[in-house]
């Protein structure tokens, strides 16, 4: 349920070794473009910097002793390079440079991820409010019916809620490298450190900071409010379809096929379980966003514990985020609407959410509070006889307006206000975003 569609390739033990390899090879690299280790030492270190070559559960026992994984990864990568080159393993980095930089690369290949399976949940609720941009149902407040509105309205909100957030990721995706040394100053590399630091940023495609972040946990912050910002409007989405589709409401349904749905019991469940599984994963997101926005406070260059509070929290948050992400757009994809539904529902309550349209439309000559006051006491009749709203009103409204006025005032078609501008404002959000990204992939 938490690891579902394609993020956990990119946030697992063997990602994160990946990652750690790639860093020490870009640092060699980096070392030799600085003048400080010659080029064939550089690629001789890079070569062996191969995942498959080492076991990451071992490296991970080992880390235990030393307090992270980098110092047990050096040494198994300093055996393994041997010779003349091993001299030059890890030359001029602390354990956290290639941490930190190992977790900007598995940030930044998750939210990847992350990204293309928000876009490709974009296009499906493109097309989903696009098809009912016209389809009427009951706009709901305090779990009340208020106002009409339309699904394909509904579906623009989750279209610009999700869309807005996985631009929002995209950039806060992009950390800088890092590279500060034992304590910031890059001292082991003396004149060199400024051009070997630039070097290694450039290696691996990341921007260059000003200067070391060790304990400057912003950037991290920020990707983890983005990535609970995107989550939220998945289980906004989500809790949405959940409600939708219960037994008494039935507005939609959840097609998943046979045996997708059902109970361990009751064998006439339906169950939108993809939509169960968004949500699930999305109400995990605040609090591992809690503890990175706690790790923010660190002592003074190096800390004794925030820093490493970091590691399992980002790793799950990006694994949940892509996961309810997958599943949402499981649901979407398996969704279906009951336009027939909807008009029933509307139809329950005898035409009481149409009531503010009369008060409006009384307003101009009995004054907004009176008009207010007797449609009012109009809907409280109806509620306690039982009688159809528009008829109530018809007899307290008899010699201003006729049945057919005001039966033409209760209908839901009538009062959707700029419903259909807003759908059309949320595509055109949407192609742009989609413009852009397609841009940036280029």
């Amino acid at each position: 349920m938490f690891a579902h569609g394609r993020v956990e390739d990119q946030v697992g033990d063997e990602a994160w070794l990946r990652a750690l390899l790639d860093a020490e090879a870009a640092l060699a690299r980096a070392c030799a473009r600085g003048g400080v280790m010659g080029a064939a030492d550089a690629e001789a270190i890079a070569a062996v910097c191969v995942p498959e070559r080492f076991d990451a559960g071992a490296i991970g026992r080992a880390a235990a002793a030393s307090g992270n994984p980098v110092v047990p990864l050096v040494r198994e990568l300093t055996r393994a390079v041997g010779g003349d080159a091993a001299r030059h393993v890890h030359y001029g980095a602390t354990s956290q440079d290639i941490m930190d930089t190992a977790a900007v690369l598995v940030s930044r290949r998750a939210a990847a991820v992350i990204r293309s399976d928000a876009d490709a949940l974009c296009e499906v609720l493109a097309v989903l409010t696009e098809r009912h941009r016209s389809t009427l149902m009951p706009g709901r407040t305090l779990l009340q019916q208020a106002l009409p509105t339309t699904f394909g309205l509904v579906a623009a909100g989750w279209l610009e809620a999700v869309g807005g957030a996985s631009a929002r990721l995209g950039a806060s995706a992009e950390l800088p490298a890092q590279l500060g040394g034992a304590a910031g100053t890059l001292a082991s590399l003396g004149e060199a450190g400024p051009r070997v630091a630039a070097a290694f940023a450039d290696e691996l495609g990341l921007a260059e900071p000003a200067l070391p972040w060790h304990t400057d946990r912003g950037r991290v912050a920020e990707l983890a409010g983005a990535l609970a910002r995107l989550c939220g409007a998945v289980g906004k989405a989500a809790g949405d379809i959940v409600l939708l589709a219960q037994t008494e409401v039935g507005e939609v349904v959840e097609a998943g096929g046979s045996g997708v749905g059902g109970s361990s019991t009751l064998p006439h469940k339906r169950n939108p379980v993809a939509a169960v599984s968004a949500r699930a994963g999305a109400a995990q997101a605040p609090g591992l966003a809690a503890t990175l926005f706690a790790a923010q406070v660190q002592e003074h260059q190096r800390a004794a514990g925030a820093w490493q509070s970091e590691w399992v929290p980002l790793t799950q948050l990006l694994r949940v985020t892509g996961s309810a992400v997958a599943w949402l757009r499981a649901s979407v994809e398996r969704l279906e609407a009951r336009p027939e539904r909807m008009r029933a529902n509307l139809g329950l309550t005898g035409g009481l959410p149409l009531a503010e349209r009369v008060t409006t439309d009384l307003a101009p000559e009995l004054g907004r509070l009176a008009a207010h006051d007797l449609v009012k006491a109009a809907c409280a009749e109806s509620v306690d006889s039982g009688r159809r709203l528009v008829d109530v009103l018809a007899e307290r409204l008899a010699g201003r307006r006729t049945a057919a006025q005001l039966a033409a005032l209760l209908d839901p078609a009538g009062y959707l206000g700029a419903a259909d501008a807003f759908v059309d404002r949320a595509l055109s959000a949407h192609r742009s975003r989609a413009r852009t990204v397609t841009e940036e992939r280029r």
